[in-house]
């Protein structure tokens, strides 16, 4: 049976996660969450107590923590459900110069390219669309305002029970678009095939309902 592929790229904050995941299950589809890996393995620097900056020391994790998802699809850190964790201010902080060293992105992007050669995916991240998946069958970017990603962040921090405040989450934001679309290697932008969509005064259900448009027109089910 032919498997499919649906990227969804974008910055922090863009609603790619929510949106990937209902589309995922509209269409029977598995949803890998790319910036959970990313997130589990700076938590896992951090653990180790070294400086997510050093890049030489953080890349000595590499084959030595396993990242994967458990039956709920949550994050897990060998073995450990990390899920809220990985979503901590330290973490979020910190996970940009992790996913900008060439070496964890290798290991990462390795693990996620063997789930979507068994199955059909929606993967969200940076750069699935131009990097991970290039011959995904449907390229999403996601765009919204710095602002408004802002002020989502925060409401579902504090949904979490996260502390944070509306200005931090501002100032996290603007930090990681800035690492994300300058980094070396595979830096944030839209795949040339990708299409567009700015969610900034969408509703979740009206992004949903344009991607699906979207797939149902290349024959995606």
């Amino acid at each position: 049976m032919r498997t499919y592929s649906i990227a969804i790229d974008g910055p922090s904050a863009s609603g790619k996660s929510t949106v990937a995941k209902i589309i995922a299950k509209r269409l029977g589809y598995i949803y890998v969450d790319t910036g959970a890996m990313y997130r589990a393995f700076t938590l896992a620097v951090l653990r180790a107590g070294i400086d997510p900056k050093d890049e030489e020391k953080s890349c000595t994790l590499i084959g030595k923590i396993n990242i994967s998802f458990d039956s709920e699809n949550n994050i897990t850190l060998d073995g450990e459900n990390v899920a809220k964790e990985v979503r901590t201010n330290e973490v979020a902080d910190n996970v940009s110069y992790i996913a900008s060293y060439k070496e964890i992105r290798l290991f990462l992007v390795e693990a996620q390219r063997k789930i979507a050669q068994n199955v059909s995916v929606v993967m969200d991240g940076r750069d699935i669309g131009t990097y991970v998946l290039q011959n995904a069958d449907l390229k999403i970017f996601q765009i919204a305002s710095a602002e408004e990603r802002a002020k989502r962040r925060y409401l579902e921090n504090k949904e979490k029970g996260l502390k944070t405040s509306y200005e931090e989450c501002l100032e996290n934001v603007n930090k990681r678009d800035y690492i994300d679309s300058h980094r070396a290697f595979c830096p944030l932008r839209p795949a040339e095939n990708s299409v567009q969509i700015n969610t900034t005064e969408m509703t979740i259900g009206e992004v949903v309902n344009r991607i699906l448009q979207l797939a149902a027109e290349r024959g995606l089910r």
